[in-house]
Order: structure tokens, then sequence, then C-alpha cells
């Protein structure tokens, strides 16, 4: 691997090409999927739908149309918690590979890999999807919200 240098010395990371936001704010969008998919794990599904606008976009599924708005996205939230409940599971998921831009319009646009993990009582932890989640973030109130979340499944 090459090294790169700047007037005889080695970059830093502080100097290195970014992502285009501060470090700051890439921590904000850290803390706020930290906090979302804690909220969507533990089955507080009002929580989590509170973390998109009222006109946001979630597209989730493959094959199925996105939810629109966010008293949309709550109505597939309870659908998805009713087909699981017979279900006895925990499920896990995981954000890794955060990209943050901020492009001229001020909204932040993410794009991650999402691990979800799920684990029954008695067995180890299953991995039941890997995907590429596309999000447009925007500040509210002083807080970040999902405008837009698109999903796109592996394998699919």
């Amino acid at each position: 691997m090459k090294t790169e240098r700047n007037n005889g010395r080695v970059k830093g990371f502080e100097e290195m090409e970014s992502t285009g936001v501060s470090a700051e704010l890439y921590a904000e969008v850290l803390q706020y999927y930290a906090r979302q998919m804690q909220a969507l794990d533990a089955g507080k599904v009002e929580e989590y739908a509170d973390t998109f606008t009222d006109d946001a976009v979630f597209g989730h599924t493959p094959g199925r149309e996105p939810a629109r708005t966010r008293a949309g996205i709550l109505s597939d939230l309870y659908e998805v918690r009713e087909r699981l409940a017979a279900d006895a599971q925990q499920r896990r998921h995981l954000f890794t590979m955060v990209d943050v831009e901020q492009p001229a319009d001020g909204r932040l646009r993410s794009t991650c890999y999402a691990l979800v993990l799920t684990t029954r009582p008695g067995d180890g932890p299953e991995m039941v999807r890997s995907c590429v989640v596309r999000d447009v973030l925007v500040r509210e109130d002083g807080r970040l919200r999902n405008q837009e979340r698109l999903v796109d499944h592996d394998g699919f």
C-alpha cells in the first residue's frame, strides 16, 4: 500500500479525504442509527416510526411497494410485528460501513450495509438478511429524521 505524504510527513486521518461531513456530524448520524435500531429491536415500533418524517418513504421488502407517510410506516411495522409474534425470536439490526455525504441541498445522504441477526430460544444467532440501506436524512426541530429509506436485499 502506498503511503500518502504531505510536506514530507504522513497524512493523518484529519487530512485525508473525508465523506464530506464533519466528524461531529458523522458521530451524530451513528448515534441516530444506534438509537433507531435499538428501538426497532426492542419492539418499540411507535418510537421507531417517529424517526421518520410525516411524508417519509420506506421501501423495505422486495416486491412490495414502499410505505409512505409515518402512519403508513407504522402500519407496516404493526403488520410485521404481528406476523413475527408466533415465532419467539430476538432480532438485531446491525449497520456497518456507514458513508455519509451532504450535498448542496443540505440533506444528508447515507449508504450503509445492514445485517439482520435472529436468535431463537436455545439457538445461537443466525444471519437472516444482508442489505444495502440508502437513506435521506433531514433535520426537523433540531433532530435527525429519515425522509427516505430504501433497503436493497442482497440476493434479490
